[in-house]
């Protein structure tokens, strides 16, 4: 069963310095139909102005991904971590029993456009630990990259969850397909550009929600760039 949300349900926090799209619900976007799907809990869609950023805040018990679509995100934390994100890395950050950090736009006149995404653990606090990778573009072409998974399987970043994240691009004839465990749950949305998954036509900012599913199929796109996840039931 694939089921459609389109980009335009989401909620939306117009902070000024901040623009984001909210595909479950997360601060004061409250949806009981949308409070996650299997273990995955926020995809926010995410647009810093120049010169802005969140300041120093803090997590526990959660596994947090970001994925950077333009622009540089300056990522300082409680464990001496002082880093930038560009796009092509993925950034994982395991809050575990706490950890404070903030995240920053430094460029003049660019803004930072990304996605934040948590996925509950399945082990609680640990100690919180930081990893990231570079994805190269390449390796997306055309393709599913596994980007995060349990295991650090494949060099992606290793996440404290039974879940697998995969990135693709998408153009013209370029297709994937995925098997996935019709007992499990799947996710995808696309950050960009548009695709047809399963037959089912979606565009920038939308999802497919799946369940009962044996595979996942991406065609059709263009200049897509998509992000699918394998999820816990």
């Amino acid at each position: 069963m694939l089921t459609l949300r389109k980009s335009q349900a989401r909620g939306h926090a117009d902070h000024g310095w901040l623009q984001s799209y909210h595909s479950f619900s997360f601060a004061e976007y409250v949806d009981p139909a949308h409070m996650g799907w299997g273990n995955l809990r926020v995809i926010n869609e995410d647009r810093i102005a120049p010169g802005t950023g969140f300041g120093t805040h803090g997590h526990r018990d959660m596994e947090i991904i970001s994925y950077v679509l333009e622009g540089n995100l300056a990522h300082k934390d409680s464990m001496g971590n002082v880093k930038g994100i560009p796009p092509g890395d993925v950034q994982r950050m395991s809050a575990g029993r706490g950890v404070m950090h903030s995240e920053f736009n430094h460029a003049a006149g660019q803004t930072t456009h990304f996605l934040q995404i948590w996925i509950e653990p399945d082990v609680r606090s640990i100690p919180p630990s930081y990893e990231q990778k570079t994805i190269p573009e390449a390796d997306k072409r055309g393709a599913l990259r596994l980007v995060a998974s349990k295991d650090g399987a494949a060099g992606s970043v290793t996440i404290h969850a039974d879940a697998r994240i995969y990135a693709g691009l998408f153009d013209g004839t370029e297709a994937a397909v995925l098997p996935i465990d019709p007992a499990r749950k799947a996710y995808v949305f696309v950050a960009r550009g548009s695709v047809a998954v399963n037959g089912q036509a979606l565009d920038t900012g939308d999802a497919a929600l799946l369940s009962a599913e044996s595979r996942i199929t991406l065609s059709e796109g263009r200049q897509a760039e998509v992000l699918v996840f394998d999820l816990a039931p």
